[in-house]
């Protein structure tokens, strides 16, 4: 996956969890972010990073997002992947 496109997935991933009222208060919760914060950092890639990563807790959430998005859970995953770069990668 590239990069642009794992960045439009978490973008559209935001949508779908602002929409969802217990996955959202979740993510404000852990975040420390509001509403406006996170409107406004929207297009980067930290706060992108930080709503796939929230996702990506529960598997429910996965497959409620993925199934509403019209993708497989598994390229939530990967999106995460990507935008975590060498970083994000574990030998584990």
């Amino acid at each position: 996956m590239q990069q642009d496109l794992a960045q439009i997935l978490a973008i559209r991933a935001l949508g779908w969890m602002a929409g969802e009222e217990a996955v959202w208060l979740a993510f404000l919760g852990a975040s420390g972010a509001d509403a406006a914060q996170v409107r406004a950092e929207a297009a980067q890639p930290a706060m992108q990073r930080a709503v796939l990563a929230h996702l990506l807790r529960e598997d429910d959430w996965v497959r409620s997002c993925a199934a509403a998005l019209a993708v497989r859970p598994e390229e939530l995953a990967l999106a995460a992947a990507v935008l975590d770069g060498a970083a994000g990668r574990n030998w584990t």
